[in-house]
């Protein structure tokens, strides 16, 4: 894949409310007559109505002010946004007056967050017409068109056509940390984001950052394709490449309320299921009711079984399924998987990543070699294998993984033959998987899917 030449890596660190006016409305005597006598006729029928509902449901009764004040709750508008009060702005190199003066906050505070880090380097990025910076204004009019105006940021650059972009600094002022601007910062960031079409952000960390971005929704797991941005950004030596997915549809200003909302939402849900099972009073267990437990569990899920005999879970709504789900045999095998499925996406990254590795990254292109497909039998490249990691249910072992690597090193050396350039990087690969590959599953046999390695 071509694209523009990569750059050095940087190190990161680390109310309004809307009023109506009241509107006043007019009406005559004799209109305001016929109302009352409407009124009046309308509260003798929802009387009788009221008086034959309660003959036919046995007395119960439905208060209209609890259902006026349902109403009128589901029809408050949200809550004011606190992020509305913040000042930001997206600062460009345009040659305009305000945007420099911008620009030289923004490269002020880099440079006196981030001390390792070259002042040239970070005032080359910041003025460079292809990156883009979200400020934080300060709401003091005395700093306004000076540095101390800014008081957060973040450097970026954006590759809309592979829907990414890379963070080349992120900083707070010190004064402001403590208040929350740091999280308050790349929420924003990642709410302006979604309007460029951006679905990661990628950035490199140092040791002091991690943590921070960490607590943002990073992770060190790069799910991205590589090929979306391999070319585009260079390796930094003692950064650690850290990946967000920006999701489109989140409000990442009302993170808080949402959840607030999915719990009040499921709490309503368990009280509206257990409203009745809840309030039963089973009388207590006899003493020997330990030994009938024993004969009631007769299958291969004793535990589950033996659950439901207790008076009271089935009424409850418990089924089989839900307890067999909450054994902790199957949660033992999910994270068996998920830890099998990490190790191996490990692997892969970890070969990709060898400068040797680009040929095997891509599956070779047959509509170029026309005759590769009858000289090669089993294709094999690293994107396949990452596909079927990702699938789950494909590898159930190291040595799978180590099989479909073996095939592709074989691949080569029997198509492109001894002494040309791609043998030598299949040479070279094969002797870097002996390094990482434990040496029980190099030395063992490989098997289409034996015991765990």
């Amino acid at each position: 894949m071509a694209g523009p030449a990569g750059r050095p890596k940087k190190r990161k660190f680390p109310p309004s409310a809307a009023a109506a006016d009241d509107n006043e409305a007019s009406s005559s005597p004799a209109a305001e007559e016929s109302q009352e006598s409407a009124t009046a006729g309308q509260e003798e029928v929802d009387l009788h109505s009221a008086e034959l509902k309660s003959d036919n449901d046995d007395g119960a009764t439905h208060s209209s002010a609890d259902a006026e004040e349902t109403n009128h709750a589901k029809k408050q508008p949200p809550p004011p946004n606190p992020y509305d009060a913040i000042r930001r702005a997206i600062v460009i190199n345009d040659g305009s007056r305000q945007n420099l003066i911008r620009l030289i906050g923004l490269k002020s505070l880099f440079a006196k967050q981030l001390p390792k880090m070259p002042k040239e380097y970070i005032a080359r990025l910041v003025f460079d017409r292809r990156h883009k910076s979200l400020a934080l204004l300060s709401n003091d009019p005395n700093k306004k068109d000076c540095d101390e105006e800014i008081i957060g940021g973040i450097c970026y650059r954006a590759y809309p056509e592979m829907r990414f972009a890379e963070i080349a600094f992120c900083a707070v002022s010190a004064s402001q940390q403590v208040k929350g601007y740091g999280t308050k910062l790349m929420n924003l960031f990642k709410m302006h984001a979604v309007t460029e079409g951006i679905e990661y952000f990628i950035t490199y960390a140092d040791n002091y950052a991690i943590g921070y971005f960490k607590k943002q929704g990073f992770t060190k797991a790069v799910q991205m394709p590589k090929g979306r941005y391999q070319g585009l950004i260079k390796d930094y030596d003692g950064g650690t490449i850290m990946e967000c997915y920006v999701h489109p549809t989140i409000d990442f200003t009302r993170v808080h309320e949402t959840i607030a909302a999915q719990r009040q939402f499921l709490l309503e849900r368990i009280r509206a299921t257990t409203s009745k099972s809840d309030k039963v009073v089973h009388p207590p267990l006899p003493p020997d009711f330990a030994d009938t437990l024993e004969t009631a569990a007769r299958g291969t899920n004793k535990a589950a079984e033996r659950a439901l005999a207790i008076p009271g879970v089935v009424e409850a709504g418990w089924t089989m399924s839900d307890l067999i789900s909450m054994t902790r045999g199957t949660k033992d095998s999910d994270q068996k998987k998920h830890q099998l499925k990490s190790e191996l996406m490990s692997l892969v990254n970890k070969v990709s990543d060898q400068q040797f590795a680009w040929c095997f990254r891509d599956p070779v292109n047959v509509e170029e070699v026309k005759d590769y497909l009858n000289v090669i039998s089993e294709p094999m490249d690293l994107r396949t294998m990452e596909k079927r990691i990702r699938k789950g249910d494909w590898y159930k072992n190291k040595h799978m993984l180590y099989s479909d690597m073996m095939k592709m090193v074989n691949n080569c050396k029997l198509y492109n033959g001894e002494g040309s350039t791609y043998c030598e990087y299949a040479v070279s690969l094969e002797k870097y998987l002996a390094t990482i590959f434990p040496k029980r599953v190099t030395s063992a046999a490989v098997l289409d899917g034996g015991g765990e390695v």
